[in-house]
């Protein structure tokens, strides 16, 4: 069980109409926990004058509809809404069941890791889809989420010379990271897989189905079956798997 606690948080301001709140620059569950609660208060405040309200890994960064004159008392609200905060807090997150096609036609990189490492791609593959990733936040391309939970046997750095294009879908790693490629990009991860699935879809009411602190958990498929569940897509008839977390 996570336990939250108050953090000594940094306020300034970021530009004209926005102010960032800054944690301990870590990728940490207890952080994100903090994050994500003080988002919600903030959110559920009722204050007409905040327009959106953004997190990161360890910051959120709060956009107001005016240009601040006043930031020392905007900072002085915030403060007082994070020490009201309640850290008994509950919001539903979900466990999403996301397949990957690891064979070598889109694990591009598996043998490069393969040989830094050690291991064998059969064991890269174990490794990558037995881990219990959480969703800390979605940036860099519209639906791109951002995992930690990655195995420390499997922390590789970035590419030394990213790619001008990576395939959509592509799942990668990134240091001590993994995430998946919405849509075709620029990118420096280390590719080992990739997904069938729609990770942003701009004609549903929920783009990207996924929210920070969900669960991700992948699972290997072969060619046939991620050819398969292309087609459902296509179709419309595919049933992406979750269920909420009770942990």
């Amino acid at each position: 069980m996570i336990v939250v606690m108050d953090f000594e948080l940094k306020y300034k301001l970021f530009s004209e109409r926005s102010i960032l709140i800054e944690w301990p620059a870590e990728i940490a569950l207890n952080i994100l926990e903090d994050v994500l609660i003080f988002k919600d208060h903030i959110e559920n405040s009722n204050i007409e004058s905040m327009l959106q309200v953004n997190n990161a890994y360890s910051s959120i960064l709060v956009i107001y509809n005016f240009t601040i004159d006043k930031i020392y008392d905007e900072i002085s609200t915030l403060k007082r809404l994070y020490f009201s905060r309640n850290s008994k807090t509950k919001y539903i997150t979900r466990r999403w069941k996301i397949p990957v096609c690891y064979d070598d036609e889109f694990g591009l990189d598996l043998d490069e890791i393969s040989e830094e490492k050690k291991y064998s791609k059969t064991d890269i593959v174990s490794l990558h889809s037995k881990a219990d990733y959480t969703v800390f936040f979605i940036g860099f391309l519209p639906g791109f989420l951002y995992l930690g939970g990655l195995d420390k046997r499997l922390h590789v750095p970035r590419k030394k010379s990213p790619r001008f294009e990576v395939r959509k879908g592509a799942v990668a790693i990134g240091g001590q990271q993994t995430g998946i490629y919405p849509n075709s990009s620029p990118g420096g991860w280390h590719i080992i897989g990739n997904t069938p699935l729609e990770f942003f879809d701009l004609s549903k009411d929920r783009p990207c189905f996924a929210n920070s602190g969900d669960k991700i958990q992948f699972f290997p498929i072969d060619r046939s079956e991620y050819q398969n569940i292309l087609r459902q897509i296509d179709l419309g008839t595919y049933q992406l798997e979750s269920e909420v977390v009770d942990d």
